[in-house]
């Protein structure tokens, strides 16, 4: 074992810190918070703070409420959109076929064809 300082690694003024030097702590209370798979999140609130109805589970990352008998629901996930589904929610087929033939217009046009 290497000889040296015994305090290597610490910083100066480092050292076990108390309510006497950081001040006294803010009341708080325990809220739980039930996802709908069970899971259980205990969240620390200031007295005094506003509590959120619904929390992000840690374990599932499901949406968790206060009350442990009627969880709220999983929220349905909407399905991945290519552009072209973007596309043709903007635009009927009738407008899309302009579209084309105007560009084949221009690329044809380009060619001297």
């Amino acid at each position: 074992m290497a000889g040296g300082n015994a305090i290597r690694g610490t910083r100066v003024g480092a050292g076990p810190m108390g309510e006497a030097e950081r001040g006294e702590s803010a009341p708080r209370h325990r809220i739980g918070y039930w996802c709908s798979q069970g899971h259980e999140t205990r969240v620390a609130f200031a007295t005094d703070a506003e509590i959120p109805d619904l929390w992000d589970c840690p374990r599932c990352g499901q949406p968790a409420g206060q009350d442990a008998q009627a969880p709220p629901p999983v929220p349905r996930t909407e399905p991945y959109k290519t552009h072209l589904a973007y596309v043709r929610e903007r635009r009927s087929d009738a407008d899309g076929d302009a579209l084309l033939e105007e560009a084949l217009a221009k690329l044809r046009a380009r060619r001297g064809a």
